[in-house]
């Protein structure tokens, strides 16, 4: 069972508020009622540890706060090619293992990955510009960071640890 909650966005598309359900493997509906899905809002996914993988619409161009915390199973996850913002904390403390993030996303802010303690490797879209502090905070076993040139990485994004970039 999937079933997802949703509201409106100031620009006349919709937002998933919510979600209930119990299947491994999500994929989240691009849009409802003929209106597109533009937005993830806050904890939709919280402590939902059966999840193992998500499918992002790429309709989507923003994700909230704390969105997979507590996901500790989930390992693959498949991001917009649109998404441009994360909110921060977007996916503290779930299983992922290894992501690559798509070429529209400008910056990852902080504590964007915090204690993602199975983090090993992340790829960079094009379009990244910045880094904030704490981003990685916690993300003890990552070792590969993959990221074009120019890119703003605060001195703290990993505290104090040592990766091939």
């Amino acid at each position: 069972m999937q079933d997802f909650l949703f509201g409106q966005v100031e620009d006349h598309t919709c937002s998933i508020v919510g979600y209930e359900g119990d299947e491994p493997e999500v994929i989240i509906p691009d849009n409802y009622g003929g209106t597109r899905v533009t937005v993830i809002s806050d904890k939709v996914f919280t402590g939902h540890s059966e999840i193992v993988s998500v499918t992002v619409p790429d309709t989507v161009t923003d994700m909230g706060e704390f969105i997979f915390e507590g996901c500790y199973g989930l390992k693959h996850i498949r991001l917009s090619s649109e998404l441009r913002y994360l909110w921060g904390y977007t996916f503290c403390r779930c299983g992922i293992e290894e992501i690559v993030l798509p070429d529209k996303l400008v910056s990852l802010p902080p504590f964007a990955f915090k204690e993602c303690r199975d983090l090993r490797r992340v790829v960079c879209g094009a379009g990244l510009k910045k880094i904030y502090a704490w981003a990685f905070a916690g993300c003890d076993r990552l070792t590969e960071l993959v990221h074009g040139d120019g890119v703003e990485i605060s001195p703290d994004a990993f505290k104090d640890k040592k990766l091939n970039t």
